[in-house]
């Protein structure tokens, strides 16, 4: 479980494909402190650390993953947004995110805010219930608060130091991240669609 705050920027170094999977080589200052068997979120999506050499350690991403992410268009020399899974003695800066991704989103604005920057996405219009304005939402793992939601669209402001310590600043139009919609959000759709109604 995770908390959709970014703690590091990581690199692609090399990217294998064995079979269905795809397997990454990863360098990070956070390499040094992770342990093998140990699940990091990278951009939104929870795998787990195969391998460890100095500064990389290696992760291995699996057909299904591969189908629901942005994961397959990865290439070597990409940035990915970096976040250890949460710790209980720690705050809940953000909000729950449990790195399984729901969903791609592609980019159709970007505005440069003079301080900020205004990003906007069209997502499948499938997801639209679990979209609400000043609603949170992952965006390749950042925690982020949507507004102008419609049913296919929405936006994002973003502060200075999350635009210069996140891989954001690397979003273009036409880029297609990783979200993942609100826990709660979908099991307060699930039982709204599957209890008997009251009264």
């Amino acid at each position: 479980m995770f908390t959709g705050i970014i703690e590091a920027v990581g690199r692609i170094e090399s990217i294998d494909q064995q079979g269905t999977n795809r397997t990454f080589w990863i360098s990070s200052p956070l390499s040094h402190e992770l342990k093998i068997d140990q699940s990091v979120s990278h951009s939104g999506v929870c795998l787990t650390v195969e391998e460890i050499r100095g500064d990389q350690y290696r992760v291995t991403a699996i057909a299904e993953t591969l189908e629901k992410t942005n994961l397959g268009d990865w290439q070597a020399n990409d940035l990915v947004n970096l976040e250890r899974c949460l710790s209980f003695q720690g705050r809940l800066d953000g909000h729950i995110v449990q790195g399984h991704v729901d969903a791609t989103a592609t980019c159709i604005g970007r505005e440069d805010r003079n301080g900020s920057w205004e990003f906007r996405f069209r997502f499948p219009a499938s997801f639209t219930t679990l979209v609400i304005e000043k609603g949170s939402i992952s965006l390749n793992g950042i925690s982020l608060t949507l507004f102008n939601v419609t049913e296919d669209e929405f936006s994002v402001a973003i502060i200075p130091y999350t635009f210069e310590n996140t891989s954001i600043q690397s979003i273009v139009v036409g880029t297609t991240v990783n979200i993942e919609f609100d826990m709660i959000g979908k099991y307060v759709q699930r039982i709204a669609r599957f209890s008997p109604a009251i009264g």
